[in-house]
């Protein structure tokens, strides 16, 4: 058993608990946290004036709604809490830049910290052992993280869900393999019964919701499905089998059983965004027929579909609207596409021109989050000279009392440590601004040649970036389209009556229409 620090006969703790996940709450660990600090307090001598519990709140340590109620608790009763009590230094601050500060500002107010778990004192041994724990904990949380997430990477490599089941799954037993989901035999029929539903296009999604609402579908906590949770379900691939994390750019066929078919999968994507006509994944991807999906007939408004002909001698390949309005060869509609992407390249000197223009977008905003922590500078340079006024309030004026002054020095005390571990928290993300440009850059000026030497896949999201909306054909042209944004902006360039003048920036826009245009 760890030594215990005794205290005096009669001073007063608070109690600290803290757990990192709302899951975590559902466990014992707050639990063991009060019992073991309270048990503590008692061996020690403390009687506990208030006990604290943070339930799954943000890891920053400005965020805390129940340790910023503890700073303030503390001070307001200086003179009677003697020490903060924890589980373990980890649950007390995530980084030891905020273990440092924290408990330095308790220390201004006569607050000492305790923890049930390690022991430290006051000496300066103690202080040292206290330190190498706060920077064993912050490395011990940040590996564990590490290694977190590779495991529930590689778990996605062979199949696995490696988060909390979906509805209509549920964790297999634990005698199979881990991270495997089974499904959940009341709720999965429900869910395939949805997809069913709205597949047919008869009914709206809310009238789908009330239905299968009606036959017993609930959460986990037994509440109905709202009409965003249910939006969502209905985008969810896993339902279809696979295994999909678009954080880490990963989509895996799962070892799972799927609910739904992928052709009504996707059917009910088409018609969830209002399309009315779905195109399986099979159908869609056809090595032949990169254009098919993405160009539809401008007299029905339904994609064009692929297929082959058989002629006199050979096949021959057609585009071809369902609806018979449109029927062109292939290599027709492919060189008049090629045409359409050549008559859009831009010139170089407005290529050159977007680039800068966005070049100047991107320092404006590296300049607000520099100005942001100037304003945290300000902020703190602000307190310190707040600090000196009281000071000389009480000091040389003696303008005010000493209960006046404890007070407000506190309270300062305790803005510009929590103003500290803000800035410290604050982070900016860093971008390869010149890379992603420089291929930009490759891509405006070369769409057509791009567009040849890209494989099938790269083919299709390439068309989706330059015209977001597809393109419509009739007669051997192409009808107006929706261009990406850059096309959108150096298209303003070229029209603009001072020709290259650089402008200031690419600012956001003030209008519906015009707001694809804004990079911001």
């Amino acid at each position: 058993m760890l030594p215990d620090q005794r205290a005096d006969i009669g001073s007063q703790a608070v109690i600290y608990c803290r757990v990192s996940t709302l899951e975590q709450t559902k466990n014992l660990s707050l639990e063991t946290q009060r019992t073991a600090c309270v048990e503590y307090c008692q061996r020690c001598g403390y009687e506990v004036a208030q006990v604290f519990v943070e339930e799954g709140e943000s890891a920053r340590t400005a965020d805390r709604t129940e340790l910023k109620r503890l700073l303030d608790y503390v001070r307001q009763h200086k003179g009677q809490i003697g020490a903060v009590v924890v589980y373990s230094i980890s649950r007390f601050a995530r980084a030891q830049h905020d273990h440092v500060v924290l408990r330095a500002l308790l220390g201004t107010i006569g607050v000492t910290l305790r923890s049930v778990t390690e022991a430290f004192d006051d000496t300066s041994t103690g202080r040292l052992t206290e330190a190498l724990l706060s920077a064993i904990s912050q490395f011990d949380n940040e590996t564990r993280a590490e290694r977190t997430q590779a495991g529930m990477m590689a778990a996605m490599d062979k199949g696995r869900w490696p988060f909390r089941p979906p509805l209509g799954y549920q964790r297999a037993p634990s005698r199979e393999i881990r991270s495997a989901m089974v499904p959940d035999p009341e709720r999965a029929p429900l869910i395939t019964l949805a997809f069913k539903l709205f597949a047919t296009g008869k009914y709206t999604k809310r009238q789908v919701l009330s239905r299968v609402t009606a036959r017993g579908l609930r959460t986990r906590k037994g509440k109905k499905l709202t009409d965003q949770s249910f939006e969502q379900l209905l985008k969810n691939e896993v339902y279809t089998g696979w295994v999909v994390s678009k954080v880490w750019g990963k989509r895996v066929r799962g070892i799972h059983t799927p609910l739904v078919d992928e052709e009504t999968f996707h059917r009910v994507q088409a018609l969830r965004l209002g399309r009315g006509f779905a195109l399986t994944p099979h159908v869609r991807n056809n090595e032949d027929f990169p254009l098919r999906a993405f160009i539809r007939c401008e007299e029905c408004g339904r994609p064009l579909t692929g297929s082959w002909s058989q002629g006199r001698h050979k096949q021959y390949a057609y585009y071809r609207c369902q609806n018979n309005c449109v029927s062109v060869r292939k290599n027709d509609l492919e060189k008049l596409f090629l045409a359409h992407l050549k008559q859009m390249t831009p010139k170089k000197e407005y290529v050159a021109l977007f680039r800068a223009s966005v070049l100047d977008v991107w320092e404006e905003r590296k300049k607000e989050a520099s100005s942001q922590a100037r304003e945290l500078d300000r902020r703190l340079e602000e307190l310190e000279h707040r600090r000196n006024q009281l000071e000389t309030a009480f000091l040389f004026d003696k303008s005010i009392s000493k209960d006046t002054y404890d007070r407000q020095y506190d309270a300062l005390r305790q803005e510009m440590a929590l103003t500290k571990v803000a800035k410290y928290d604050q982070e900016l993300d860093e971008i390869d601004i010149e890379g992603l440009l420089a291929c930009a850059e490759r891509l405006l000026l070369s769409p057509a040649q791009q567009w040849l030497a890209f494989s099938l896949d790269q083919r299709q999201r390439f068309q989706k970036i330059l015209f977001p909306a597809g393109l419509s054909y009739k007669n051997g042209r192409f009808g107006t389209a929706q261009t990406c944004v850059a096309f959108e902006i150096i298209a303003e360039c070229e029209s603009s009556p001072d020709g290259l003048v650089r402008p200031a920036g690419i600012e956001p826009a003030t209008s519906a229409s015009a707001g694809q245009r804004s990079i911001r």
